[in-house]
C-alpha cells in the first residue's frame, strides 16, 4: 500500500508543470536558436583573469597584462555558435583548444595542438559554456608577447580564435 501511494504521489509531482512560459518567451527562444545555428564559432567574452574560473561568468578580470617570469597566465573565454550532436533526446558539444606563444616578430616560441577539451551533453543545449585556460611559461626574457588560442568545434567543424597580448617584466 505504501509503495503504491508513493508511486502515485511521484507521478503527480512530475505531471504538475506549473506555469508555462509565455508565447513571447517561446518566440524569443526560437529566434535565439535560429541565430545561434546561423552563427560562426566566436567568443562573447575573452579576458585575462586573476586565477582560473570555476563556472560560467565566475571570473575576476586581471587589471594588468604584465606578468613576472613563471607566473600563471589565466584566460577566461565564452565560446558561442558551436554545434550540437543530437542523439535521441540528448544534445552533445565538443570543443578543443590549441595555442601558440609568439614574440612580437611572429616567431613561435611554444605551441600545442588540442591541449584542452570542453565537452558535455544533456537533454538541453548547453549554451553557457566557459573555457578556463591556464598557462605557465618559464624562462621568457622581459618583453612583449602574444598568446594565440584556437578553438575547433569537433561536432560542426567550425574554428575560431583570439589573440591576447601580454608582457613579462624584468625580475626585481
Amino acid at each position: 500500500m505504501v509503495a503504491t501511494l508513493t508511486g502515485i504521489l511521484s507521478a503527480q509531482a512530475q505531471s504538475d508543470t506549473g506555469s508555462a512560459p509565455s508565447q513571447t518567451f517561446l518566440q524569443a527562444r526560437a529566434a535565439y536558436d535560429t541565430a545561434w545555428e546561423a552563427s560562426d564559432l566566436a567568443f562573447d567574452t575573452v579576458t585575462l583573469t586573476d586565477g582560473g574560473s570555476q563556472s560560467y561568468g565566475q571570473y575576476t578580470p586581471r587589471a594588468s597584462s604584465a606578468y613576472s617570469d613563471g607566473e600563471t597566465l589565466s584566460v577566461y573565454a565564452e565560446p558561442v555558435g558551436y554545434d550540437f550532436r543530437q542523439t535521441g533526446d540528448s544534445y552533445a558539444y565538443e570543443l578543443t583548444a590549441s595555442y601558440r606563444l609568439l614574440n612580437l616578430s611572429g616567431q613561435v616560441l611554444a605551441e600545442q595542438g588540442n591541449f584542452a577539451t570542453f565537452s558535455g551533453s544533456g537533454r538541453a543545449k548547453k549554451r553557457e559554456l566557459s573555457a578556463s585556460l591556464n598557462f605557465q611559461f618559464s624562462g621568457l626574457p622581459a618583453g612583449d608577447y602574444k598568446l594565440e588560442a584556437t578553438f575547433t568545434d569537433a561536432v560542426g567543424g567550425k574554428q575560431a580564435g583570439f589573440t591576447l597580448p601580454f608582457s613579462v617584466t624584468a625580475a626585481n
